[in-house]
């Protein structure tokens, strides 16, 4: 059982609960852009219009390399000039059918949440420094029908129970300035 695939977002809760990591949720209709959460939280109010608001990048170098990056939504990240800080050469978008044969989401719903699906541990997880100078961030459990709350050490807390060793890196300033 200790490898069971986690697919939905009640086994994702499940999971994150039976290893004492907190998470606050709120359910809501399928959230697919980063301009739909911010028009969906303007409405919630607190503590929902707080903290980290993130999105998720599942990438692939031309050897192969995963790499889940993981930043605040608000960053303007170049995919051309992610390779140099992450030294990974041709970074594209990884596959749907790669992302869910690896951390068993859809596009979409893609979320730090979904490492505890890679027992192989072939991604890489990428979290752009800035991101954790707050303590409360938000991911989809799985499902962009729902946003899942978690503190910072949560956060370190889940990359420790999946055994993955986050880089933590300020992408924005390792990537260069914009042109």
């Amino acid at each position: 059982m200790q490898n069971a695939r986690v697919t939905t977002k009640e086994d994702c809760l499940r999971w994150l609960e039976a290893r004492g990591i907190a998470i606050e949720t709120r359910e809501h209709d399928a959230l697919h852009t980063v301009e739909e959460a911010q028009a969906a939280r303007a409405l919630w109010g607190p503590p929902w219009d707080r903290g980290g608001h993130c999105k998720n990048l599942f990438l692939k170098d031309k050897k192969g390399a995963l790499f889940l990056v993981v930043t605040l939504e608000a960053r303007a990240l170049k995919l051309n000039r992610l390779g140099g800080p992450l030294g990974a050469a041709r970074l594209s978008f990884a596959s749907a059918d790669l992302l869910w044969e690896v951390l068993g989401v859809r596009p979409g719903s893609v979320t730090p949440f979904a490492l505890i699906n890679d027992h192989a541990r072939l991604v890489t997880p990428v979290f752009d420094a800035p991101m954790l100078e707050h303590e409360r961030l938000h991911y989809h459990p799985l499902d962009n029908r729902a946003t899942s709350a978690i503190s910072r050490e949560g956060l370190m807390h889940l990359m420790t129970e999946t055994g993955h060793t986050p880089r933590i890196i300020d992408l924005e300033a390792a990537g260069g300035p914009e042109t």
